[in-house]
């Protein structure tokens, strides 16, 4: 993996290490662009993100690291923000950061990748839930306010998985995505967690690919030995669709290299 976006600090307060050994394991690991888009602050589930007043001291250790590794690596800037309407400060939407990962987490107020709250899976229709989900996911492209979209089918996690195919449950928020301009990032979380898999599945990937929508890499680590870990297998399979180059970005602007 020689780029990888998608990273957390202790700042979201379920993370471990410092940002300087994530920066240092990525150069031990061969990454050539690494970047930090932890939680967002939001006025919602304050537990597990950081808080507005973080942001100045998160912003500014990024930018110290990029400084002191630059002959190494190149270190980028970004938040990873939780989509839900009415509560996406404008405070994290202005910030100088590189990019913003737009990612879903929550359906209604149903933290549903969160262990506690596995049990509420039993009280829904698993095609309803997938069909709400990408509902968000189309909104969230719609948008227009983020560059990434954050492990797209994320409602795996715990493999209740659809009856219906996915790529079709898929359709309409991937043609918002490819019409917004937005970049799928291909996850390696996914290896860690129950569904044993990265995010995107392979046939949603290939639906990706065949419309032309570009990608980028990403950890999610939220632990020092999780940097870069998986990320071979994600270039893997990225080549076997067909991709040859991912996303980067430096101040919202997108540009692609070869991996």
């Amino acid at each position: 993996m020689i780029v990888d976006l998608h990273n957390h600090t202790t700042r979201c307060n379920h993370a471990t290490g410092s940002m300087q050994e994530y920066v240092q394991m990525a150069i031990k690991n061969g990454i050539k662009i690494f970047g930090f888009s932890d939680h967002a602050p939001m006025e919602f589930d304050k537990k597990w993100r950081m808080g507005f007043s973080q942001m100045a001291d998160y912003e500014s250790e990024a930018k110290i690291l990029k400084e002191r590794f630059k002959a190494d690596i190149e270190v980028l800037l970004g938040y990873e923000v939780d989509y839900l309407r009415g509560l996406i400060d404008e405070r994290v939407l202005k910030a100088e950061v590189d990019y913003l990962i737009g990612s879903v987490h929550f359906l209604g107020k149903w933290g549903f990748d969160n262990p506690e709250f596995i049990g509420e899976y039993q009280n829904r229709n698993i095609d309803a839930i997938w069909q709400e989900y990408f509902g968000a996911i189309e909104d969230m492209a719609k948008s227009g306010l983020f560059d990434i979209v954050g492990h797209i089918d994320l409602l795996k996690v715990f493999k209740f998985m659809p009856k219906k195919d996915v790529r079709i449950l898929a359709k309409n928020a991937l043609k918002a995505i490819k019409k917004a301009g937005l970049v799928v990032e291909i996850n390696a979380a996914g290896f860690r967690k129950m569904v044993a898999e990265q995010y995107p599945s392979l046939p949603l990937l290939q639906e990706i690919y065949a419309l032309d929508i570009p990608i980028t890499f990403g950890s999610d680590a939220h632990a020092v030995e999780q940097v870069g870990a998986g990320g071979a297998e994600c270039e893997r399979i990225a080549r076997q669709v067909g991709y040859l180059k991912c996303s980067v970005f430096k101040g919202r602007d997108m540009d692609s290299i070869k991996f």
